[in-house]
């Protein structure tokens, strides 16, 4: 599927290979931990490893079963990263001597709790282009620049649909019939993807519209979108780039609840000031719709599942999130061009590049 960006630079001509020196993962931990407990908390680094190729080694030297582990999030072999894991305390000793080539235990404390996925406040990425020219490296500082400010779609990234992109096809034949996934967590999985395919249509359709509001004056949009005149007007008139609709299903930001945006003028504000954002549809049974015009919006790409809906546990995922701490460096004389940043979890940091470089991978 083709993802639409936002900005409209050119794309850049720069290098980026996925290896342990050139892209780190730094989790950041949602909370700290108390120091003392039943459970051993390790932060880890590793490279060239899964998270479930990790935690593979650590149980075959202590004996821990792969189900005792804890961890806040599943990293992906390429690359570095620096995670936090969990096991059972009386372990510890096990790990004494701890060595491996591709993994470093870093820290070592306690905590009451076992780790669960998602107990992570997000991660900071460290990432080196390579092979880049003092022209590209002004564009990709600018870019930055306006990511700051504006954000940036947080779609589901390449990674989410596998090394030939279609894994979402696969899923919708399962929840059609055509094909069984006896394995429920393969089955989940496939499901997860086809959701993620259909956020994505929306989504790089919401981002379309958002341009077109961009480039349009009032009376070209109404006969574009045949909206009554005063809804033109109100989403004409909101400075962020991404334009919110009425009936808007929003989320406070990062933190708080979902809820039904009633007035634009008043939300459209606070999405500027980054206290909320909008909140797509991953479509499935006891999850909230939007109303009035974004409603609308969302049954045209929820329309084709509507069938087999309660075969699927839908949810709400950020739609427009922004970068924190961002960081850049350009080194004229080795063409690198280095930047860092963080995101909230469940981000792909490899969209925010490819919004960056307009560089895509196929998905």
């Amino acid at each position: 599927m083709n993802r639409l960006f936002y900005l409209n630079h050119s794309a850049t001509n720069v290098y980026f290979s996925k290896n342990s020196k050139d892209f780190v993962v730094s989790e950041i931990p949602l909370y700290e931990f108390s120091g003392e407990g039943e459970h051993l908390i390790l932060k880890v680094r590793k490279k060239d490893l899964t998270t479930w190729g990790m935690l593979q080694i650590f149980s075959d030297i202590t004996g821990v079963k792969m189900r005792d582990f804890g961890y806040a999030g599943l990293k992906d072999k390429d690359g570095m990263t620096i995670q936090y894991i969990s096991l059972p305390k009386k372990q510890e000793e096990k790990l004494l001597d701890f060595s491996h080539p591709n993994i470093k235990i870093l820290e070592r404390t306690y905590h009451k709790n076992k780790l669960k996925t998602g107990h992570l406040k997000g991660n900071r990425f460290f990432i080196r282009l390579k092979k880049v020219n003092p022209t590209d490296a002004r564009k990709l500082k600018e870019a930055l620049k306006t990511i700051k400010t504006e954000g940036f779609a947080n779609y589901f990234g390449y990674q989410r649909f596998g090394r030939d992109g279609d894994n979402y096809e696969r899923g919708r034949d399962i929840l059609e019939g055509k094909i069984k996934e006896r394995n429920k967590k393969m089955r989940n999985f496939f499901i997860s993807a086809y959701q993620s395919h259909l956020f994505n249509l929306w989504l790089s359709k919401r981002v379309e519209i958002s341009k077109l509001f961009a480039s349009f004056d009032e009376d070209e949009l109404f006969k574009l979108f045949n909206f009554p005149k005063e809804v033109i007007k109100k989403v004409k008139s909101q400075k962020s780039f991404f334009k919110m609709l009425p009936g808007e299903t929003l989320h406070h930001y990062p933190h708080g609840r979902v809820f039904i945006c009633e007035d634009l003028d008043i939300e459209s504000k606070r999405f500027l000031n980054k206290d909320i954002t909008v909140a797509g549809l991953l479509p499935g049974h006891k999850t909230s719709v939007s109303t009035g015009l974004a409603g609308n919006f969302e049954k045209d790409f929820t329309k084709e599942c509507e069938p087999f809906i309660e075969k699927m546990n839908g949810t709400r995922r950020f739609a427009w999130i922004w970068a924190d701490e961002i960081e850049s460096n350009y080194k004229e004389e080795e063409a690198w061009f280095e930047f860092s940043f963080s995101l909230p979890k469940g981000s792909y940091a490899t969209v925010l590049l490819e919004e960056l470089t307009h560089q895509k991978k196929s998905d």
